[in-house]
């Protein structure tokens, strides 16, 4: 359950953060803070399909989707950016479980292949559809190409130090549990390591 309380959270702190602070500004680049926490989203709900498998997963998207669209317009976001952030949140959610199920990998690559293409399009769908062009057009078509840069990378980093950190964590402390899917399915690596007490991950 504490997995799950912290995908939870991600969430609501990433919208509070993202509508209390104004973005970060790198140059050309424009990076909402609260841009950070959807990387430590992704990376938990990798984790909570690790534990709970993938059609539980989906369940819980679903309560993290009405959780973001409720807090965000409890904070004041216009209905068009309620939409913009509820569409994004759907498409890389779904994307991330999808490709997070298929590829069998140690779990730092697994995580980062499937929340990069998630990431990214977590970042295109919500700049251009709810703060550029054609949205709120507070970002016009010749930044949308930083906007997006600078979310997705902000993301990635974030993810790639989440998921070390859980590596280091988990070996650290002998705690490992298999993917659901790779139990089901029997994978020989994940069952020889397990047995020996290692972590393929």
């Amino acid at each position: 359950m504490f997995r799950i309380l912290i995908y939870l959270l991600s969430i609501i702190i990433a919208n509070v953060v993202t509508a209390k602070f104004a973005p970060m500004e790198l140059g050309l680049f424009i990076i909402p803070y609260g841009t950070l926490f959807i990387g430590l989203t992704l990376v938990m709900r990798d984790m909570v399909q690790n534990r709970f498998g993938r059609k539980n997963t989906y369940i819980l998207i679903g309560a993290a989707l009405a959780i973001s669209a409720i807090t965000s317009h409890l904070l004041g976001d216009a209905l068009w950016v309620v939409f913009a952030s509820t569409l994004s949140f759907i498409i890389s959610e779904t994307v991330d479980t999808e490709i997070y199920t298929r590829f069998k990998l140690p779990f730092v690559k697994r995580v980062m292949f499937s929340g990069i293409i998630s990431g990214f399009l977590d970042s295109s769908v919500f700049v251009i559809i709810g703060i550029g062009p054609l949205g709120l057009k507070f970002v016009p078509w010749e930044l949308v190409p930083y906007a997006i840069a600078g979310q997705w990378i902000a993301k990635t980093l974030m993810q790639l130090v989440v998921a070390g950190g859980i590596r280091h964590f988990v070996i650290k402390l002998g705690i490992y549990e298999p993917n659901i899917s790779d139990i089901q399915h029997k994978t020989p690596q994940i069952v020889r390591e397990h047995d020996k007490g290692g972590a393929p991950i």
